[in-house]
């Protein structure tokens, strides 16, 4: 098939960069900025002068988002009006953190009130099919500033590398898969490892409803992955899937005999409906975790965003609020305000998910996150057996937060969850799951 090049020739030659040559030099050099840059004396002063004028403004901010989204769940038009104009009066998407919360929210409601939350959340995301170069700046941010992502991705990398010893092919099956950045990091590893170079396939599949996860976009990276994969001498072979999620099953995944079978999400399971929306168990939720344990994989690898919005709006609300209010605090934490790629993750990246949590309903609102305990007990029902978490791997990622980020990351376990928050709230989770063969 061929595949298109990008418009962005720059974003299209910094992705090859990074496949290349890898995402850890980009992000080493990151650091290596924000370390300079936060320790800067007029930031450290800005920021111990007005904490506690910032503290009282949080408390201010949410408490006027919050009696607006009452007045909008009460269809009080007047009032939400009213009460989003004096939010606006305090929003600014290059202020502290209180103002850029209201800026990121005040979008949201308005969307809300004046019907077009579905429009709106359309055209924020219709520019994230293709990758530009601020995007992908942003990205290296985040992986530099944040220990979540990179987490995320040394779990799942370590975990498949540990399945992997003494075994000659792989076969990776990713739902949602984007720019596969973490997938060429382990084709390299796979490379130089000892025991000789594995044959590696992956399946993505690609999700027709969600344009941000397009088949044209996804079959753009495996071409990547392909010339990475030629670079690195690894023999390797792409495949992409174009149908919902739950209609996928082990006949589409052209699977061979003798292969360690992987199947992987990360972060991308909140997207799929559940109860709320299709009345009638099984949800698609649990069809897709189902059709996983048909598959039986070898490892079944989930990161989840652990949130729940509840059943009412103001209940949504109230959770993307205190939320988004710790990835803000983060952020205001770790990334100079003057940062304009702040200013991307915070309005254009987060603030999409935001946006669509707040203006969208039905099945025009696709994040609908779970707390990981009730993935646990979704994940039991469908059939799958948790395995336990593996304590060297454990180790490793909590050694490389502890040495290269921000004090107040949290890595911790609990039932053989892996979970990791910020300031004592847990913002994402992380476990493995085979067939449970008394099901």
């Amino acid at each position: 098939m061929r595949i298109k090049e990008p418009k962005d020739i720059c974003a299209h030659e910094m992705l090859d960069d990074m496949m290349l040559r890898g995402t850890e030099p980009c992000i080493i050099r990151c650091m290596e900025k924000l370390r300079i840059a936060m320790a800067n004396g007029t930031e450290k002063t800005t920021r111990k002068g007005s904490r506690n004028a910032v503290a009282k403004n949080v408390v201010d901010i949410r408490t006027k988002l919050i009696l607006c989204a009452q007045a909008v769940a009460a269809n009080d038009d007047m009032t939400a009006s009213e009460l989003l104009k004096q939010i606006k009066r305090h929003a600014s998407e290059t202020g502290d953190v209180t103002q850029r919360l209201a800026q990121c929210f005040a979008k949201g409601l308005e969307a809300r009130l004046v019907g077009m939350g579905s429009q709106v959340w359309q055209l924020r995301t219709a520019d994230r099919l293709r990758p530009t170069v601020e995007f992908l700046k942003a990205h290296n941010l985040l992986t530099a500033a944040c220990s979540f992502n990179r987490v995320v991705l040394l779990f799942s990398t370590m975990t498949i590398l540990q399945a992997m010893v003494g075994k000659g092919r792989l076969h990776i099956v990713d739902y949602g898969m984007h720019h596969g950045f973490h997938w060429a990091d382990l084709l390299r590893l796979l490379a130089s490892r000892e025991g000789g170079t594995p044959k590696v396939k992956i399946t993505a599949i690609g999700h027709p409803d969600l344009r941000p996860c397009s088949i044209e976009q996804i079959e753009e990276t495996g071409y990547r992955l392909s010339k990475c994969a030629h670079e690195f001498g690894v023999p390797f072979n792409f495949y992409a899937i174009r149908k919902k999620w739950e209609e996928v099953s082990i006949e589409d995944l052209n699977t061979d005999a003798g292969e360690v079978l992987i199947v992987n999400d990360h972060l991308n399971f909140n997207t799929l409906m559940d109860e709320s929306i299709f009345f009638a168990d099984p949800s698609p939720k649990n069809i897709v975790l189902h059709n996983i344990r048909k598959m039986r994989p070898a490892v079944f690898i989930q990161s989840i965003v652990n949130s729940s919005y509840g059943a009412s709006y103001l209940s949504r609300f109230r959770e993307v609020v205190f939320y988004f209010s710790a990835i803000f605090d983060m952020f205001d934490a770790t990334i100079p305000r003057d940062s304009k790629c702040r200013v991307v993750l915070e309005q254009d990246l987060f603030g999409c998910f935001a946006l669509n949590a707040i203006a969208c309903e039905g099945t025009d609102r696709i994040n609908r996150p779970e707390k990981y305990k009730q993935w646990h007990a979704r994940n039991q029902r469908a059939g799958l057996r948790q395995l336990p978490l593996k304590p060297s791997i454990v180790n490793a990622l909590k050694d490389e937060v502890m040495r290269c980020y921000h004090r107040d990351f949290l890595i911790c376990e609990d039932g053989q969850w892996l979970l990791h928050g910020w300031m004592g709230r847990i913002l994402f989770a992380q476990s493995t799951w085979v067939a449970d063969d008394t099901s």
